[in-house]
């Protein structure tokens, strides 16, 4: 490991952060960092896991805790999957392509946003571990079946259709660096916030070297090609997912679909009736609605209108290990992690990724230790203390 990512310098995902802030432009390090509107919830998703206390189980014996689990039928060496963040390939040269590589070497799974700059191939290639496909309908049906297909003939385990983006949220970040300049490919619009990323030289060398601005390989337009990366809010927005689309995306499909944004006990319930194998207490880490529910104060009712029908996993607000296990009491079978291994990619590329995994898998290993359970599969609502009004 790098001396500039191991420890004293680098203990935990805070680190990381500081690291990609001073390495990124501020317009990529804020698409990361930010959130939408007044960023509440963003705060939120982080804050809620002080409210919820552990209850350790004190003078047990053992040295050895197991961290694996199964999800969707596929054992993972840890509880902790690398969630779609999409551009990733801004933040890091085949971005996508090397935090893939890096979950399959921590034996965990890795998904791919429809918004990747990589390929479909590219990213399965790159991965010993199992890859997961999160699914836009972006260009339309037609569009989206044939990277479902795509995805499905490179050997992609389970499809992740998020459902909380009809139109993307208003990320005031954004706005003020100039996203919608710098993506205009008009250079008068752009001047003005170009200084910085001259200020990121060594940023700017591998952007350039990269490619320059990425397009949308996976989105693949008749008769134009790959979407050229621009605002695609106006592109979701044309292509929001209903229930009903849930049938002809299972019947083209024909594995596990994961259902991505579910806040309520109705939405669960509705994705497992429409077939989902397991779905994600998700608010989009803050990024769309702002003022909704923290998912681990949604966490319980989901898990409860589940009725363990379907697996129930968990994103948002995770950066330590004790948040990880937290989830894991409250009745998640695993956590999807996005900022805390994009910092680690924005700090160190594929270092700074598996950084960021050794981080929280040592984080979770530990808490076990101190709890006194020696295994994930063992945890439950018993080892924690929650809000009586929970």
């Amino acid at each position: 490991m790098a001396h500039a990512l191991a420890p004293p310098r680098v203990v935990n995902i805070a680190d990381l952060r500081r690291l990609a802030r001073r390495r990124l432009p501020r317009v990529v390090f804020d698409y990361v960092d930010g959130g939408a509107d007044g960023e509440v919830t963003l705060r939120e998703n982080c804050r809620i896991f002080d409210e919820v206390a552990f209850r350790p189980r004190n003078a047990v014996a053992g040295a050895a805790v197991n961290l694996g689990t199964t999800v969707l039928g596929t054992p993972l060496a840890l509880p902790v999957v690398l969630a779609p963040v999409g551009s990733s390939r801004l933040i890091h040269p085949r971005g996508e392509a090397v935090a893939a590589h890096a979950a399959g070497a921590a034996g965990t799974a890795y998904a791919l946003s429809t918004l990747s700059g990589c390929t479909l191939e590219e990213v399965k290639a790159a991965s010993s571990g199992p890859v997961w496909y999160q699914l836009y309908l972006v260009g339309g049906r037609d569009v989206a079946r044939a990277a479902i297909d795509r995805a499905r003939a490179a050997g992609f385990s389970a499809l992740v259709v998020t459902i909380d983006t009809p139109v993307a949220g208003l990320r005031e970040r954004d706005l003020r660096n100039g996203t919608a300049a710098l993506t205009s490919r008009r250079l008068w619009s752009m001047l003005p916030f170009l200084p910085q990323f001259l200020a990121r030289p060594r940023w700017l060398a591998g952007f350039l070297s990269d490619g320059g601005l990425m397009c949308f390989p996976n989105v693949v337009l008749p008769g134009v090609g790959p979407m050229a990366y621009a605002d695609v809010g106006v592109a979701l927005e044309q292509s929001a997912v209903a229930w009903a689309d849930l049938r002809w995306i299972r019947d083209a499909w024909h594995g596990p679909v994961v259902i991505k944004g579910v806040l309520s006990a109705d939405d669960a319930r509705r994705a497992v009736d429409e077939g989902a194998a397991a779905v994600v207490v998700s608010n989009h880490g803050g990024r769309q609605l702002d003022g909704v529910l923290p998912t681990l104060r949604a966490l319980p009712d989901v898990v409860a209108a589940v009725g363990g029908r379907a697996e129930v996993l968990l994103d948002g607000g995770i950066r330590r290990g004790g948040d990880v296990v937290k989830a894991l009491c409250l009745g998640a079978r695993a956590v999807l992690v996005g900022r805390a291994y994009a910092y680690g990619l924005g700090a160190g590329g594929g270092e700074g990724v598996a950084r960021a995994i050794e981080i929280l898998r040592n984080d979770v290993a530990r808490t076990l230790k101190l709890l006194g359970c020696s295994a994930v599969a063992e945890l439950d609502r018993s080892y924690v203390q929650v809000p009586t009004d929970w």
